[in-house]
């Protein structure tokens, strides 16, 4: 480790140097990193007075995209990050762009031949030398395939693993190094997010799994003809080196082209909604990064989605969860809202519930008066995430994505046709989701979901009892309770405890009543009186009002 602390101390130098530049040496001298690597005092006060009229956003742009590629990337990934990241820096974060120079195409025949054990020529019957794109990660390049198709040739630029390793490398060291000394950063979880920053650029750099990430989408439209996805050509694909069907469409950030070929540019942006959200509510997997650069119209309003580096994924539940935000915003119904998001995320224990409903009151206020096709889904679903922040409510990663996502889609979309209202175009797909969880079947893979749950318990229950009364005694049980929290335990406590009452009673009830039926069944009664009252039929009656009493305790607690 210091060995490769030592062999990096230029990269060291060149990241504590732009930190003071920009003006956040203050960090850096409390890490003690200017006296040990021997920055310039110069540096750091001229770095201050020359940027004083930029803004912080401004500066953390200015310092990512001088640092390059590893720190571009992150940047760019962070904006994705609306629940931790304030609002002003993430405009900035979004400007970011691949100021890249080209490599030059001797490095990406080398790399070529290398990734495919091959010649160019052996693998390629036409090879364009200029690139048709390029960014910090790799460059694009236009060629056709023996067979004759024309192809996409995506190749990673030359050695940039081992510089994004060293950097990413340095940065978890500076995070580290920084929970020990600053409490603030402790607070924010910076070496947890330094982490998972890391995770989604090693992801990225991975082309096997973009080509992976392309073919899942590709088959959620498999049968519309309305959405094209390019083909990728495994033969010539490696971690390194991505072949997909070339596709020669116009983007969609070229508005006037659209518009002289014809394009009906309404029709095309509902169906990229559609498309989306299709994504999102229905398959759980979706593009995570449609701005118009990555999407293409066709002949015929055919879209085409292109480059899947980053991706997000929704589970069954929280698809649910969302369709319940989406209803909850149309209605703008605070309750529901509130339930949503506290089911998306991991709710501290000691969240004040009454300033939540209170920040959220206020967001609801603030679209109060706004037409229902003028609301921005996007900016509200960013919006909540940073009432989530300041009431320290966890948003997963790939929620966090999502939110990305619809911001980036209404701005695609905006420039396409401003009459385009997003969550008109969610709202069938979310009373849909909502739907889809009364269907008996899923109803009854719920039920048995939950009875399996029970049994699992029950079935530990005498071991649990048995280690329990072990370390009583012991004497080594040791109970934490502060008086403000007895009340809530102890009412959750009864809670639980009366609906499993309930259930068990229900329980007993049903297998009592089934076998009376067996039995007038087996006697050839159609009827069983007691005391002149007929004893089944009563008893279905009563079985049906707990039946009933049950699930709408359940729905109405809202953990259905």
């Amino acid at each position: 480790m210091i060995k490769k602390k030592i062999r990096h101390i230029q990269r060291y130098r060149d990241i504590v140097y732009a930190f003071t530049k920009y003006g956040f040496g203050l960090v850096m001298k409390e890490l003690g990193l200017l006296e040990l690597l021997s920055v310039p005092k110069r540096v750091f006060i001229e770095g201050n007075q020359s940027l004083n009229s930029r803004t912080t956003g401004e500066r953390i742009r200015m310092f990512l995209e001088e640092l390059g590629p590893t720190f571009v990337k992150i940047g760019q990934i962070a904006s994705t990050r609306p629940d931790i990241i304030p609002a002003e820096i993430l405009q900035e974060l979004v400007k970011l762009q691949d100021n890249v120079s080209l490599f030059s195409f001797d490095e990406v025949k080398r790399i070529i031949e290398e990734e495919l054990a091959d010649s160019l020529e052996n693998s390629f019957l036409e090879f364009s030398e200029t690139p048709v794109a390029a960014a910090s990660i790799g460059q694009v390049h236009h060629a056709v395939l023996l067979t004759g198709e024309r192809v996409a040739v995506k190749v990673q630029r030359p050695n940039i693993m081992s510089v994004i390793e060293t950097d990413l490398e340095i940065l978890q060291d500076l995070a580290r190094l920084a929970e020990n000394r600053i409490d603030w950063v402790e607070r924010y979880q910076i070496r947890t997010i330094v982490e998972e920053l890391s995770r989604s650029l090693r992801e990225e750099l991975d082309y096997e799994n973009e080509g992976r990430n392309a073919e899942k989408i590709a088959k959620q439209f498999s049968k519309d003809s309305k959405i094209n996805i390019p083909k990728v050509y495994w033969v010539y694909t490696t971690k390194k080196i991505l072949t997909m069907e070339f596709i020669d469409g116009i983007k969609l950030n070229e508005i006037e082209k659209l518009h002289q070929e014809g394009y009906n540019t309404k029709e095309i942006g509902e169906k990229v909604v559609h498309a989306i959200f299709h994504q999102i509510l229905i398959d759980g997997f979706f593009h995570g990064d449609p701005h118009p650069g990555n999407i293409v119209a066709l002949p015929g309003q055919v879209i085409a989605f292109m480059d899947f580096g980053m991706v997000g994924r929704i589970t069954p539940e929280m698809r649910s969860h969302i369709a319940s935000f989406v209803i909850a915003l149309m209605r703008k119904n605070t309750a529901d809202v509130v339930r949503a998001i506290t089911s998306m995320g991991l709710v501290p224990e000691d969240v004040n519930v009454k300033q939540l409903h209170s920040d959220v009151d206020k967001l609801r206020e603030k679209y109060l008066d706004v037409p229902f096709s003028q609301m921005s889904v996007g900016t509200a679903v960013n919006e909540l995430f940073s009432v989530a922040c300041r009431h320290k409510i966890t948003i997963p990663t790939d929620l966090t994505i999502l939110g990305k996502t619809l911001l980036t889609l209404e701005g695609t979309v905006e420039k396409l046709n401003h009459e385009i209202s997003i969550l008109a175009v969610a709202e069938p797909f979310g009373k849909q989701l909502l739907m889809d969880r009364f269907k008996p079947k899923n109803m009854a893979e719920f039920a048995w979901s939950n009875f399996s749950e029970y049994g699992n318990i029950l079935h530990e229950f005498p071991k649990t009892i048995k280690d329990f009364t072990s370390v009583m005694s012991k004497g080594k049980m040791q109970i934490e309770i502060s008086t403000p929290e007895i009340d809530p335990v102890l009412n959750k406590l009864n809670r639980i405890s009366n609906r499993l009452s309930f259930s068990i009673i229900l329980l007993s009830f049903s297998i009592i009543l089934v076998g009376i039926i067996i039995g007038a069944s087996l006697s050839g009664q159609t009827s069983i009186l007691l005391y002149k009252l007929p004893v089944i039929e009563i008893g279905f009656g009563i079985a049906a009002a707990l039946f009933l009493l049950l699930l709408y305790s359940i729905f109405r607690s809202g953990r259905f």
